[in-house]
This record gives structure tokens, sequence and C-alpha cells, in this order.
């Protein structure tokens, strides 16, 4: 079974082609992909802005569908059947995806069905070939989610806990602004940071003094926030080293209450695998952190490619294919969900029966 995928919840466009049977062995692969980032668009503007995300998607999404279908040799509309991403994210944008694969759905006379973002971040990993097998724990951390699932089997999830406030990569994109960096704000942060002195500044570890798994990092962002006046009152403006400085305490107190909360996940479910997915995952020193933590538990750490911890079209094709192949595929209606929460997807075993 042939898939294509088509990522547009916000300010990237993915497409993807996954096959189920590569190989005539039961084998999937990707086919074909391809990415464009809206980030120059955006740039001018210091964050996204949805109209022009929406524009910026209808102009790039079928050529880049022409490109993918190339790139895997096939004749335009020669695959079994669609997945877009239908939620969440930014209305506008997902309207972009959802009516483009559901109109070629209906003029190609194939099934189509709307994923849920987050659920293509955490399967992503299951493209490498050293893939995790549920049951395990997720962590899904990204500028717009930070959450720690239970994950049983595809669709059978239990949230154990998310931030409360703000997700670990906004408050990367919030620190990098105080700071005066350009957008995205996040990698640049983490790459001031090799240049840091860790013992100059010591920021809070939110909530990890209390029991439970979810998360805070307002508080982080405002002790932050602090600091940062305090130099400029002391000195009028903020040097290089000033910034590096700031930047690892701050990255290192996300990595250290992450790993906290990861470790808790962990003995709370008496599992052994945790899987990392979203944009902060490709963070070396929260990848690090967590290898050393699991390590101690006797556990394993697993996560996708740096390409693939952004978003892309891959993910989204790899779980529509898991879901089409299931039998579970869209009705007459359109439906795009902004906001959907991850535990109100049905497991695999738990959809009604095609008749």
């Amino acid at each position: 079974m042939r898939v294509l995928g088509i990522e547009t919840s916000c300010d990237e466009t993915g497409v993807a082609i996954y096959d189920t049977d590569v190989d005539g062995l039961g084998n999937g692969a990707i086919l074909a992909e391809a990415l464009y980032s809206q980030v120059a668009v955006h740039a001018e503007y210091g964050g996204v802005v949805p109209e022009l995300a929406s524009r910026d998607h209808i102009r790039k999404l079928v050529p880049l569908m022409r490109e993918v279908f190339g790139k895997a040799g096939l004749a335009y509309g020669h695959v079994d059947g669609i997945a877009y991403t239908a939620g969440p994210g930014l209305i506008g944008a997902l309207m972009v995806g959802a009516a483009t694969g559901r109109a070629l759905g209906m003029a190609w006379d194939i099934p189509t069905l709307g994923v849920h973002h987050m659920e293509g971040h955490l399967l992503a990993p299951m493209l490498e070939e050293n893939a995790p097998k549920p049951p395990f724990v997720a962590l899904l951390v990204s500028g717009g989610h930070t959450q720690l699932v239970h994950v049983r089997a595809l669709g059978d999830y239990e949230l154990l806990g998310e931030s409360l406030d703000d997700a670990a990569g906004e408050a990367f994109d919030k620190v990098a602004k105080m700071m005066d960096l350009d957008y995205p704000g996040g990698p640049l942060v983490a790459n001031l940071a090799l240049q840091g002195d860790a013992t100059r500044f010591k920021f809070p570890r939110p909530m990890v003094d209390r029991p439970g798994l979810d998360m805070s990092f307002s508080g982080l962002k405002t002790a932050t926030l602090y600091a940062i006046q305090d130099i400029q009152k002391q000195q009028g403006s903020l040097n290089q080293q000033d910034k590096a400085d700031i930047a690892v305490a701050f990255q290192q107190a996300v990595v250290d209450t992450l790993a906290i909360k990861c470790r808790r996940a962990l003995q709370q479910t008496e599992l052994s695998t945790l899987v990392m997915a979203g944009g902060v995952s490709a963070n070396l020193k929260l990848r690090e952190k967590l290898a050393t933590e699991t390590a101690k538990l006797r556990a394993k750490v697993y996560y996708p490619r740096p390409e693939y911890c952004t978003d892309n079209g891959a993910m989204i094709a790899y779980a529509g294919a898991q879901r089409l192949a299931a039998g579970q595929s869209d009705d007459l209606t359109l439906k795009v969900k902004p906001r959907w929460p991850l535990n109100e997807l049905l497991a695999v075993n738990e959809l009604p029966e095609v008749v």
C-alpha cells in the first residue's frame, strides 16, 4: 500500500510517499519526500504569521507533490491512499492540506485520512532501522507541545503529564527573543550554549520537587528574564558571552527537568523504553542526558533522525498508512481540529468495521 502524506500544520510544507511493502516481504519504507520551510517568510516578523503560512502552503504544495512523485518514479496519483494533517495546528494551514488531500482522493478514487500531528511525531522513530515497539513512554517535545504519553499500542495512548503553560520549545524561542536572537531562536540558543559558562547562572528546575509528571516552564522563563534585566541594568546591554552563559544555564534547566520527568514516567509505568520526538528532540544535550538517565534504569531511549524531528511529510505518510491499512478512512465531512487531544484517538483494534 502506497500512501501520500501531506503536512501543513504550521510553517513547513512536507510531502512524502510511504510504501508499506516495498520489498514484497512486508517491510515498509519512504519512497520519496520533500520539504519546504517558511522560515525566511516569517523571520522578519519574529514568528509565524498564520495568513502568510496558509498562502505559502497553497503556493508550494502541488509543486512539492509533483516533485515527490517524480523522485519515487511513480505516475502522478499512482498511490493507494492519502494522509494529511488534520490537527492540531493553524486552522488555515490545516485547511490547505486537508482540502487538497480530500480533493485528490475524490479525483483519484482512493481513501483519505486526517492524521493527528502529534501521533505523526510519536511514530516518527518507527521509520528508523532500529525501531522501538510498544509499549513505551513517549516524550513529545516541540514548540507547541510538551507531553509524556504511555503508548500501549497504535492509538492506545494515556497522557501521563504535560506542560501546564509554555511548551519547552516555546520557552526556547521566547528566551531567544529576550536576547534579540533571530527567528527561529531555539536552535540559536542551543548553539550559543556551547560557548557558555555553566557555573555563572543557576536557574530553577520547575515542579521537580513535587510528585507527578506535569511540567511548567513559565517560571524558568521569568527567572531567565530577570537575569537578563540585571545584566542590562549593570552594563546597558548583553554581550555575546552574557548570552552564551544565559543560554547554557537555561538549556540545562530544561534538559534536567525533562530528564527527571522521563525517569519518573518510566518508573511509574515500569517500562524500559523511552521514545522522544518533536522539534526539541534534536537537541544534543537533551539526547545525551536522556541516554545517561535511561542507562541508569537499564532502559533505552529512541528518537528519529534530525530531519524527522521537525515537521515533515514522512511521519504523516507513515502514521496514515498504519491506520488506512487497518481500515480507517474519512467519512464525507471535511474536518480539521486546531485543538485535538491525543487521547481522543481510537486505538486500531477499536476501529469500527468497514462495511
